[in-house]
């Protein structure tokens, strides 16, 4: 327990003159990219990861939770293959070898290549397995960060310059308050911890969403399943013509004991109810004097989603989501590195906040006031691309990158049955081939 772990309070053993320090809390895929660009920066950098090897969610692990305060942090389940192709899912400086011939790989394939990733730039040496940040707090001119060695059983605080908040986000699931959820006499989960199909043979199963997780869920749980009812609100129907066994539905109006009420006023009895609806955005180890709130996944205040404002030695790396995640997360770390090591000067606060708020409130006049999508971006990351290049005066993402990304756009909705056949070749920094012929 964290509560019996022996803490030792200790003064700075750091000279003046030292080398800047950078702590990393997280080792997945935005882990391992800042801890790789701040060492390639000449900066002193430790990542520390609580698990027992790198990888993050790309980690597959049957755990379930032994009570109601145990925590799961893996995600990944059986048979999943990305909803990306590899040929956007390297970093710029590092792509997955030319050998694989599917573009839609597997789970195991992407943990495979970050862990070359790390072999690669010889991040190993920097890395502490099972060494678990617990909390970070800012002091006078550094930070104070409490590192819970699980191997020992121990807890002190080491200090550092620069923190980059890099601890993945599908760990707390977003669960919905559908009236009637404890009157219903079925089993509920949410897609955190579906890990196989065959829990579900033969009996009928609610899913609740329909994004890229709900709809490839749903294709893996229809094998087994008697019957599958998708629930979701999208504008346009996704395509689920091959599913024999799927029947779309609307929001849920209330559950009851055996079943659900829709808004469109149909109703339906079911055996399992599986939310695929999202994760929260948490981060447990930071005190409240870092100067960060979360509030409906609104993670504020922050200058360009990513560089805290009340503590700009602070950046959290892999907010944006609808981007292209693994460049996002390199050029977000190049972006905020060049602040940290001085070559760029940061705005003043008040023109900080005064940009948050300008963006914010162009977000608000888009559409439905959501603090869910204060961090989305869409066809925005685009011109977001742009803006971190332009500011930094660091290498913007690849043109045949986003040319790519495009061609992929929505395929998980509408080509599920086909797009993972797709196989994409890059060609240089234009153009790319899909099946063996050109695209513009």
């Amino acid at each position: 327990m964290r509560e019996t772990l022996l803490v030792k309070m200790i003064k700075n053993p750091n000279p003046v003159d030292r080398k800047r320090r950078v702590c990393v809390i997280g080792a997945g895929t935005a882990g391992l990219c800042a801890l790789k660009n701040s060492l390639e920066a000449g900066l002193e950098a430790v990542a520390y990861e609580r698990g027992r090897e790198i990888g993050g969610t790309w980690i597959f692990s049957e755990e379930m939770p032994k009570n109601d305060y145990d925590e799961v942090h893996s995600s990944m389940y059986e048979g999943l293959r990305t909803n990306l192709p590899k040929e956007v899912m390297g970093y710029p400086d590092y792509a997955y070898d030319n050998d694989i011939e599917d573009s839609f790989i597997t789970s195991h394939q992407v943990l495979n290549f970050l862990r070359s990733y790390a072999e690669h730039f010889k991040l190993g040496p920097h890395i502490k397995l099972q060494h678990e940040v617990i909390r970070v707090r800012p002091r006078l001119d550094d930070w104070e960060v409490y590192i819970w060695d699980h191997n020992t059983n121990t807890c002190d605080p080491v200090y550092y310059d620069f923190v980059y908040v890099c601890n993945g986000h599908y760990t707390e699931p977003d669960m919905p308050d559908v009236e009637g959820m404890d009157l219903y006499e079925g089993k509920l989960m949410h897609s955190h911890l579906y890990r196989t199909a065959d829990k579900f043979k033969d009996d009928k199963v609610l899913i609740i969403g329909a994004g890229p997780s709900g709809m490839d869920i749903t294709n893996h749980v229809r094998v087994e399943a008697k019957h599958v009812y998708l629930s979701h609100h999208l504008a346009t129907t996704p395509n689920t013509a091959f599913m024999g066994n799927v029947t779309q539905k609307t929001d849920v109006e209330r559950f009851t004991k055996n079943g659900a009420l829709f808004k469109d006023g149909s109703s339906e009895s079911f055996d399992h109810v599986m939310f695929c609806t999202g994760y929260k955005y948490t981060f447990p180890c930071l005190s409240t004097d870092v100067g960060i709130q979360v509030i409906d996944n609104f993670v504020q205040p922050l200058w360009k989603h990513c560089i805290n404002i009340n503590n700009p030695t602070m950046a959290f790396i892999g907010l944006p989501f609808n981007v292209i995640p693994t460049h996002i997360f390199d050029m977000q770390v190049r972006f905020t590195l060049k602040f940290f090591t001085g070559q760029r000067e940061l705005p003043p606060r008040e023109q900080m906040i005064a940009e948050l708020e300008k963006e914010i409130g162009q977000r608000w006049d888009c559409g439905v006031y959501n603090r869910k999508k204060a961090h989305q971006m869409g066809e925005r990351q685009f011109d977001y691309y742009n803006e971190l290049a332009r500011m930094a005066g660091i290498d913007n993402i690849k043109p045949v990158i986003l040319k790519l990304m495009k061609d992929c756009g929505k395929k998980y909705i509408f080509e599920l049955d086909t797009y993972r056949t797709n196989r994409y070749t890059i060609v240089d920094d234009e153009n790319f081939l899909k099946n063996g012929k050109i695209t513009n």
